[in-house]
């Protein structure tokens, strides 16, 4: 074999790679996208669907157990779980680090329990949300290892923010009620929840550019 079919046949393993690299960008950035914009409308949507709903006052999993929006609710947690867990297994072929795979799994996982268990079905509900709660804001955090720039900023903050007030959450709900202020546990919540989703979709985004450069 000729010295340059070798290098003819290393390029074009290479460019295969580098086909298949951006193919797992694009439709990582697509989901990423797709489960922070569904979410973050599903969540609007219901709550001016559910009668008399107080943002403040209530909690975001009340609208799981409505009639009006308890479909719409709980299928789009279903559904940001299974697509959060096809992208943790799409950027896991990418980078291969099985903790930052295993971060994604416990948010996928818990968004869609809390999903199937709404909340008037006890603890387990509280559970996967906790799961969702904490993880998906660990996501951000785990992502910004992958990226530099900009990027690994916007991250590294949407993260500690939802992180921040997943803390929050825990000693208003263990008897402080005070400490969620004018906003309520209502308003704290969505304080954990919007900075992820919002990361969600500038990932997504920023992963759909580096699936468009080469």
């Amino acid at each position: 074999m000729s010295t340059q079919t070798i290098h003819i046949r290393a390029s074009l393993r290479a460019a295969s790679g580098e086909r298949a690299h951006d193919a797992v960008a694009r439709w990582s950035g697509v989901l990423l996208f797709l489960v922070g914009a569904e979410f973050m409308t599903a969540i609007m949507l219901a709550a001016s669907l559910a009668p008399n709903y107080d943002i403040a006052g209530g909690a975001i999993s009340d609208l799981g157990v409505v009639d009006q929006t308890a479909l719409l609710f709980n299928a789009s947690l279903v559904f940001i779980g299974a697509a959060n867990l096809a992208v943790g297994y799409l950027l896991y072929r990418s980078h291969r680090r099985a903790w930052i795979l295993g971060v994604f799994t416990l948010a996928g996982l818990g968004a869609a329990g809390a999903g199937i268990f709404p909340l008037d079905t006890g603890d387990a509900h509280s559970i996967f949300a906790l799961l969702a709660f904490v993880f998906f804001n660990v996501e951000a955090i785990a992502c910004a290892t992958l990226v530099s720039g900009p990027m690994r900023w916007v991250s590294t903050i949407a993260g500690a923010v939802g992180l921040a007030f997943v803390a929050l959450m825990v000693i208003g709900d263990s008897g402080n009620p005070a400490v969620f202020g004018p906003i309520g546990h209502g308003g704290a919540e969505r304080m954990i929840v919007y900075p992820a989703m919002i990361w969600l979709m500038a990932f997504g985004g920023y992963l759909l550019a580096v699936g468009e450069d080469r």
